[in-house]
C-alpha cells in the first residue's frame, strides 16, 4: 500500500508541536510494515533543509485568483529519516523560515494545497491513500473530488487526521476565488456558519476521520470550537487512534542529548546523575523532588496558572520541591516566569524558548512533569516522560486520559487531577512529594512507566487497518 502524507510540519524538516513529531514517525514506521509512506510539507527555511542534499522532481504552475504562481517539489535524496520527503516551495510564500503567524498564511497554505494537489494529479502511478493533517490540509479531499482539473484523483481513499480542531483556517467567501473551478453545486461541502471552513470541509469530505486519542475523540462532539454538531453527525466515519512516539529517538539507554544513559535496570541512579547536571546548571537543590514543565506558555496549556501553583507549593509545603520551566508563548508569561527567578532563588529556574537538548535532558533528570492542559488531543510529553521514568503529572482530559493511570488505581503509575485550576495544581504536587518520599513505591512505578509500548508499532498498524477499510 502506498501512502502520502501531507502536512504544514514534519520533523526533522520543520517543527512548531506535535504535529510534526507524529509526521516524522508515522511513516517510518508505515515503511517498517512493509509499505510505502511519503510526506510532502512545505520548504521552510530551515537548518535541514540547508543541511541535506536535494533534488528537484517537478515543477508546475497554477492560478490561484488573480495570482499566477509557480511551484517546484524537491526531494531529499539520501531517504535518512526512513520515508520519501517532499517539500513543495512556491516564490514569496513558502520560503521563509517560520511555520505559521504570517498574516497571509490563508494564501500561503491554499497556494500549498492547490500545489499539492496538483502535483499528485501528475502522478502516473496514484496512490492508495492521501492522509492530510489539520486544516492547513484539509481542502485537498475537496480539491481531489469536486475540482474540474483533478478529477482523475477522486477515487483515491482519503483520510484526516486532526491534532488539535480549535485552529481550523477559516477564511471569508470572498476567498472562493482561490480555488480551483470546482462543481459549485458542492459548495455547501465548503460552507460552516457562512465562512470557507477547511477544516469542516475536511471532516465531510474525506472517507475517514482520526483524531490522535478515543478521548478527544469524544470530546469533539461536545467542544470544537462550534464543530460540535459536525462531528456528532459525522460520528460514524471518525475514529480516536492514540499517537505513538519514537522510540528510537526517545531512549535513554542511547539518547545522545542527556548527560548520563541509563535503563529500566540502573534507573534509579541514571536518573539521579541527570538530575545532577540539571541542578547544577540551574541552580537547584538535587536533594529535593524536581517538578518541570516543558511545552509553550499559553491558556490551552494552562500555563498562567503555573506562577500561583509554583509559589503557593513552595510556600504551603516549606519549599520542599524544586520547579524548573521549559517553553516560550505569550510574552506576558515569559516576562512573569523570568521574573519568578528572582524571588525563588534555589527552589525555581526557567529557560524561556525551546532547546531540543535541555528537553531530553529535562525528561531524563526531573521525578514530574507538570501538564495540567485545558485541552490535550494526543499530548506527547507525558508519553516521553514515562519513557524516562519521570512522572506525568496530568489534567484528566483528552490523551492524559487515555494513556496515564492514577498511581492511587490498580497498576497506575501518574497522578491525575480533574480541574484546571491553581489548587488542583498544587494538590496533586503535593501527592507527588508524597510518593517521592516513598522511594521502594516510586522505583516501582518507574519501572512500570518504562515498560509500556508507547512507540508507533501498535498506533501505525491501526492506521493500517483503517486504511484497508478504504479498498
Amino acid at each position: 500500500m502506498e501512502i502520502l502524507h501531507v502536512s504544514a510540519e514534519c520533523y526533522p524538516m520543520a517543527k512548531a508541536g506535535g504535529l510534526a513529531d507524529v509526521v516524522g514517525a508515522l511513516p517510518k514506521y508505515q515503511c517498517q510494515l512493509g509499505h510505502i509512506a511519503k510526506v510532502v510539507t512545505p520548504m521552510h527555511r530551515t537548518k535541514f533543509l540547508y543541511d541535506n542534499e536535494w533534488e528537484t522532481v517537478h515543477k508546475g504552475a497554477f492560478d490561484m485568483g488573480p495570482f499566477h504562481l509557480t511551484y517546484t517539489v524537491i526531494k531529499e535524496k539520501s531517504n535518512k529519516l526512513g520515508f520519501d520527503l517532499y517539500c513543495v516551495d512556491i516564490s514569496q510564500l513558502l520560503d521563509r523560515e517560520k511555520i505559521y503567524s504570517y498574516d497571509d498564511d490563508t494564501e500561503r497554505y491554499t497556494a500549498f494545497q492547490i500545489a499539492v494537489t496538483d502535483w499528485l494529479s501528475k502522478w502516473q502511478h496514484q496512490p492508495d491513500v492521501v492522509h492530510v493533517h489539520d486544516h492547513h490540509a484539509a481542502l485537498i479531499p475537496f480539491m481531489m473530488k469536486y475540482c474540474y482539473a483533478y478529477n482523475r484523483l477522486r477515487d483515491i481513499g482519503t483520510v484526516l487526521t486532526i491534532h488539535n480542531g480549535q485552529y481550523q483556517g477559516a477564511m471569508g467567501w470572498d476567498k472562493q476565488q482561490y480555488l480551483p473551478a470546482y462543481d459549485t453545486w458542492q459548495w455547501g461541502k465548503l460552507d460552516w456558519e457562512k465562512t470557507i471552513n477547511p477544516l469542516a470541509c475536511g471532516v465531510k469530505c474525506v472517507d475517514k476521520v482520526t483524531t490522535v486519542s478515543p478521548s478527544y475523540m469524544e470530546e469533539l462532539t461536545q467542544q470544537a470550537n462550534g464543530l460540535e454538531k459536525l462531528f456528532q453527525y459525522e460520528r460514524g466515519k471518525c475514529r480516536g487512534i492514540v499517537n505513538g512516539i519514537d522510540t528510537a529517538v526517545w531512549d535513554p539507554a542511547t539518547d545522545s542529548y542527556i548527560s548520563d544513559n541509563f535503563s529500566i535496570k540502573d534507573v534509579e541512579e541514571g536518573k539521579k546523575l541527570n538530575k545532577k547536571k540539571l541542578c547544577d546548571d540551574f541552580g537547584l537543590d538535587i536533594g529535593k523532588p524536581l517538578f518541570v514543565f516543558i511545552g509553550r506558555l499559553v491558556g490551552e496549556k494552562s500555563a498562567e496558572l503555573l506562577p500561583q501553583a509554583i509559589s503557593d507549593a513552595i510556600y504551603h509545603m516549606n519549599g520542599r520541591m524544586n520547579f524548573l520551566i521549559l517553553g516560550s508563548g505569550d510574552p506576558g508569561l515569559e516576562k512573569q516566569f523570568e521574573s519568578m527567578r528572582s524571588s525563588l532563588v534555589g527552589y525555581y529556574n526557567a529557560q524561556i524558548g525551546y532547546n531540543e537538548k535541555l528537553a531530553h535532558q529535562m525528561y531524563a533528570g526531573a521525578d514530574f512533569l507538570l501538564m495540567p492542559s485545558r485541552v490535550e488531543p494526543c499530548g506527547l510529553n507525558q508519553l516521553y516522560a514515562m519513557r524516562y521514568g519521570t512522572v506525568p503529572v496530568v489534567r484528566n482530559t483528552g490523551g492524559l486520559r487515555d494513556t496515564v493511570i492514577d498511581f492511587g488505581e490498580p497498576g497506575g503509575y501518574g497522578i491525575r487531577f480533574d480541574h484546571a485550576s491553581v489548587w488542583d495544581i498544587t494538590y496533586s504536587i503535593h501527592r507527588g512529594l508524597e510518593l517521592y518520599n516513598d522511594k521502594k513505591h516510586l522505583t516501582a512505578i518507574r519501572k512500570t512507566m518504562m515498560k509500556i509500548d508507547t512507540s508507533w508499532e501498535q498506533s501505525a498498524a491501526k492506521y493500517l487497518e483503517l486504511y484497508n477499510s478504504l479498498q
